[in-house]
């Protein structure tokens, strides 16, 4: 059963459903895929400085708070417009997790956002994250 939220006859309070981190778990050294931001959610956006040769980037939205592991929920696939080293890039990602059933299910399961560097030589470095989930 999904959570309740608050109502009376001048605001509907659905602040309970919603659930949001910003905080900045890492940032991908060399080509690895590093989980940058995790929740329990699934609508992701993140900004980062591509590190030296790198050439393309994948975002991901996986089950579970190990990067690399979990079920794939979203995936953009190869990303290479505007990839190169030194520039500030943002991009966003959402997808819903078709196999989690009603709310509980989805605030009790949690989910990372992982961002992979291709031929990523050096660090690239993740100056915003942010992920968002609506237990509706």
């Amino acid at each position: 059963m999904p959570y309740g939220f608050t109502a009376s006859s001048q605001k509907l309070d659905m602040l309970p459903r919603f659930y949001t981190s910003s905080t900045i778990v890492g940032s991908p050294a060399l080509a690895a895929e590093t989980l940058v931001a995790q929740i329990t959610g699934i609508d992701g956006q993140l900004s980062f400085t591509v590190g030296t040769s790198g050439t393309a980037i994948r975002v991901r939205i996986r089950q579970g708070t190990t990067a690399g592991a979990g079920t794939v929920i979203a995936d953009t696939g190869a990303l290479t417009g505007g990839v190169a080293a030194g520039n500030l890039l943002s991009q966003d990602i959402q997808n819903t997790d078709t196999n989690a059933t009603g709310g509980a299910a989805v605030a009790t399961t949690s989910y990372h956002v992982s961002l992979q560097v291709t031929a990523g030589a050096a660090t690239s470095t993740v100056s915003q994250a942010n992920i968002i989930a609506c237990v509706c």
